[in-house]
């Protein structure tokens, strides 16, 4: 334990998601030895931040505007809305320059263990943009866990009378990943997900 400001600082830092008590102290010392000025820029981008940025209206992901710049770009798919978690998950997708549709970020998935139903997240909103029938697929690249299956399966059943075209994102093998060091699950999900190959 240290005295006062340091160790409200280091208590602080350790409430971050993925900081624990070690890595708090670490970067506690770090910004104790870094110049004011460093400090003060970061002081001051965090309070901007804050200022700033809020969800977009449309879709949920982060924007310093009413929409983000992904729902205000007149060139995507308005056919293909793509439903993920949260907004780093938009990000994943993005630099792979394969998707070209437009987002909904939930703000997290369906998990009864920490009380979370389809009422904490975006689902209303989700089923708002879908009722004028423009939107003819959704992809449900929710994570490949207990909590982003349920989501998945969820959202699934509920727009199925909606007639539109359901898609989960393929799960299967890593690329330079090794066969003996796949679980069961992901092994499974490879056989499920195969493909032809043309040659």
């Amino acid at each position: 334990m240290y005295e006062g400001v340091v160790q409200d600082l280091i208590d602080e830092l350790g409430r971050l998601p993925g900081i624990g008590p070690k890595s708090a102290q670490r970067i506690a010392f770090h910004l104790l030895a870094a110049d004011s000025t460093d400090v003060r820029r970061l002081a001051a981008v965090l309070v901007e931040v804050k200022d700033k940025v809020r969800f977009c209206r449309t879709c949920g992901n982060v924007a310093e505007g009413e929409q983000c710049r992904i729902c205000s770009d007149t060139r995507r798919d308005l056919s293909k809305i793509c439903v993920v978690e949260e907004p780093k998950d938009v990000v994943a997708i993005e630099k792979t320059r394969e998707f070209r549709g437009r987002y909904h970020v939930l703000g997290g998935a369906i998990s009864p263990i920490e009380g979370i139903g389809p009422d904490d997240l975006r689902v209303r909103e989700l089923m708002t943009r879908l009722a004028d029938g423009e939107v003819t697929e959704l992809i449900l690249a929710t994570d490949p866990n207990l909590e982003g299956e349920a989501t998945a399966t969820y959202l699934a059943r509920l727009v199925k009378p909606m007639g539109l075209r359901v898609t989960r994102l393929a799960s299967g093998l890593p690329v330079g990943g090794d066969l003996e060091y796949a679980d069961e699950v992901t092994l499974g999900r490879a056989f499920e997900g195969r493909r032809l190959l043309d040659v």
